[in-house]
């Protein structure tokens, strides 16, 4: 894979371009940053859960999951719907699905 480069005789136009695509990756990396939100976002890669099914999965209260779901949900990195009294979660788009199968790719792969 090559990457653009970045030089001196790039557009004004392309250099802010490629500023606000770093601010945004800058944000999605902040947001899994913590081990337990990367966790949930790997759950999540394999389809969409409920709260409570994150809570056993993690072995964490309610509220530390919620919390985490939260801030998931306001970094645009999760999408949720209501059933009921049940709320599902699930990756927000494929970007984000991308993301996680590079870094299980990198880091959380068994050695074959």
């Amino acid at each position: 894979m090559s990457l653009p480069k970045f030089t001196a005789d790039m557009s004004k136009d392309d250099r802010e371009s490629m500023l606000v695509q770093a601010r945004k990756a800058r944000e999605r990396l902040k947001a899994i940053a913590h081990e337990t939100r990367l966790v949930i976002l790997c759950i999540l890669s394999q389809g969409e859960r409920s709260v409570s099914d994150l809570e056993k999965a993690l072995a964490m209260p309610q509220a530390t999951v919620s919390q985490q779901l939260a801030r998931l949900r306001f970094d645009g990195m999760v999408a949720a719907r209501r059933e009921g009294r049940m709320i599902y979660y699930s990756i927000a788009d494929d970007a984000v699905s991308t993301l996680v199968k590079t870094l299980y790719d990198l880091y959380c792969k068994p050695d074959r």
